[in-house]
């Protein structure tokens, strides 16, 4: 059998050969490269299919929402790069003399997780390629094949258009000791996953870009428009049976509507797990590892709400379709607290804003510094508040958590799958990753007439303020 080394060697090689043989693309050329694969992963029939193969061989989400996922994401990808200058003079500021030329990176390694195991490396691909960049994904060893799947569309659509097929690869049998080479090798790696693996590719010697933990929060003030904030948050957290890092975790509630926010969120086909129900399904969400440490419950993740009910030994009415469960202070020591990947939301009541906020921050701090958050409100004081206060990389207004955070048609934030959550989150950056993290810029500066500032016109008003 082949070493790690030599497997990865011989895609490497591939892909080299193929980056190199577009490194000239015109921006009409390799826009045309990135219209032709995004048609592939956008297509109804495929999209179907991919979807259909990703929940029979996950065993997570559901078909129809993946399909949304995929409409959603490529097509968001795609209006953000049309247009958008990625090959030579990108830039030019005349007065300082500063012009600047966008430059591949090159062999792009992409990690993926199983929890989106299509829409993933369909988004990442849209904006390697449009940095004339080849890449090579490291799958989840659960969702190989639906993966593969992908790539094998996209491969025809760069096929169709006469790029090389090997701009994009995938390592079809992924191990630890493969992805582990395949980061140590190429020249960006792109890590969408969970900790350990974001933490693998940081340490991997190589530049990365990953991304933080999720559990995100929302706020519902006593201004809010109910009904809308409690459809949203719904659709939000039940989708694809919560995958997706940004779906609302928890909720803080404002006192005075907090019993109309439950039934609201009741007649939304969710149900209250009380007292000996909550526990049951504590005791099943969260049970000990390997070593003995107590973690999420793996066979929880990314499952419908009536059957993770049903393995709890809860009976709940069929349409329902989210758990709530009402948070015991003090926050860090309530298990409900954390990041569940699941359609499961904590309910907390609140108080004055300071008490929310609060809160907020310390939800945070249990699990998803630096990833992102939000409030239904319409009082900009609050909202400036937060925008203050948070360590939140993104902090979405009135909006339904997980289809706004990594960009959507409704708002202005760029599309992606892969959100950054900077140093709070582990994280270089805390940009939603895009097309302009996948180029190198070369400066060209011109000798221009000096333009010193004088003491004065830098320290004057300084002198004035503390020499009187």
């Amino acid at each position: 059998m082949d070493s790690s080394q030599d497997v990865v060697k011989v895609l490497m090689k591939k892909a080299r050969e193929a980056q190199k043989s577009i490194e000239r693309y015109t921006q009409e050329e390799i826009d045309d490269v990135c219209l032709a694969v995004g048609w592939e992963v956008y297509k109804d029939d495929n999209i179907r299919l991919l979807a259909e193969e990703a929940v029979r061989e996950t065993g997570m989400g559901m078909v129809s929402d993946k399909i949304k996922k995929h409409k959603v994401k490529v097509m968001g990808v795609l209006k953000d790069i049309k247009g958008a200058q990625s090959v030579g003079l990108i830039e030019k500021q005349e007065k300082k003399g500063i012009y600047k030329y966008a430059k591949p990176m090159g062999v792009i390694g992409a990690l993926t997780p199983v929890t989106n195991p299509t829409a993933t490396p369909a988004s990442n691909v849209l904006s390697i390629l449009k940095g004339r960049n080849a890449v090579i994904f490291a799958p989840h060893p659960k969702a190989k094949k639906c993966s593969k799947m992908a790539i094998d569309f996209m491969r025809q659509g760069l096929k169709k258009v006469g790029a090389p097929e090997d701009l994009i690869q995938i390592i079809e049998e992924p191990t630890i000791a493969l992805t582990t080479q395949l980061m140590q090798d190429v020249d960006l790696v792109v890590a969408t996953g969970g900790g350990a693996m974001v933490k693998a590719a940081y340490s991997s010697g190589t530049p990365a870009y990953g991304v933080g933990p999720g559990n995100s929060v929302q706020i519902i003030a006593e201004d809010a428009d109910i009904e809308d904030a409690v459809h949203k948050i719904t659709i939000s957290k039940i989708f694809d049976h919560a995958t997706s890092c940004s779906s609302e975790n928890a909720i803080i509630v404002h006192e005075s509507i907090y019993n109309q926010v439950m039934d609201a969120l009741k007649k939304n086909n969710g149900y209250l797990c009380e007292e000996d129900d909550k526990k049951r399904l504590q005791d099943w969400m969260w049970v000990p590892n390997k070593k003995g440490h107590i973690s999420l419950n793996a066979k929880i993740v990314a499952q419908s709400a009536k059957k993770i009910a049903g393995d709890a030994g809860i009976s709940v009415p069929q349409t329902t379709r989210m758990l709530l469960v009402e948070g015991e202070l003090p926050i860090e020591k309530e298990r409900f607290s954390e990041e569940k990947l699941s359609p499961v939301l904590t309910i907390w009541k609140y108080t004055a804003f300071d008490e929310g906020l609060d809160m907020l921050i310390r939800l945070t701090h249990v699990a998803g510094m630096g990833h992102s958050c939000g409030i239904h409100t319409f009082n900009e004081d609050y909202i400036q508040k937060l925008a203050i206060e948070m360590k939140s990389s993104r902090i979405m207004i009135r909006q339904p958590q997980a289809p706004a955070n990594g960009g959507n048609f409704f708002n202005g934030m760029p599309s992606t799958t892969t959100l950054g959550c900077g140093t709070w989150g582990g994280n270089i950056t805390t940009e939603n990753i895009n097309y302009k993290h996948f180029i190198n810029v070369t400066w060209v500066s011109y000798p221009i007439k000096p333009m010193k500032p004088t003491d004065e016109e830098i320290w004057g008003e300084f002198w004035l303020k503390y020499q009187s």
